[in-house]
């Protein structure tokens, strides 16, 4: 398995995440949305395995700054990859799998 959490600092379900690799010592990289964000081919990947929608935290504070309602799709998604803030956290990648939010029952699925 090739894990890797995209997620916020404080964010619990990041931290619950966390916690549940670490008890299950299995190994995993954490990468910080609001610092670092997602590459555009990381993005292509995880929006094709969960759905643009599922990324999106409609209801942060930036979401409503940015004006994210009311932008084109397109105009929206190099704003979502300008602005880690904008998204769901913890987004989880194995590899062309992935989910948002915390899922412990899809990730044990995973081999």
């Amino acid at each position: 398995m090739n894990i890797q959490i995209f997620g916020m600092k404080k964010s619990f379900d990041t931290k619950k995440a966390e916690r549940w690799f670490k008890e299950r010592r299995i190994k995993y990289q954490y990468i910080d949305l609001e610092s670092k964000g997602l590459s555009a081919g990381e993005y292509r990947s995880v929006k094709a395995a969960v759905g643009y929608d599922a990324l999106v935290n409609k209801n942060c504070r930036a979401y409503e700054e940015l004006f994210m309602a009311y932008i084109t799709p397109q105009a929206a998604e190099e704003k979502l990859l300008m602005y880690g803030e904008l998204f769901n956290a913890p987004i989880v990648r194995n590899g062309k799998e992935a989910t948002v939010g915390y899922r412990p029952e899809i990730w044990e699925t995973w081999k």
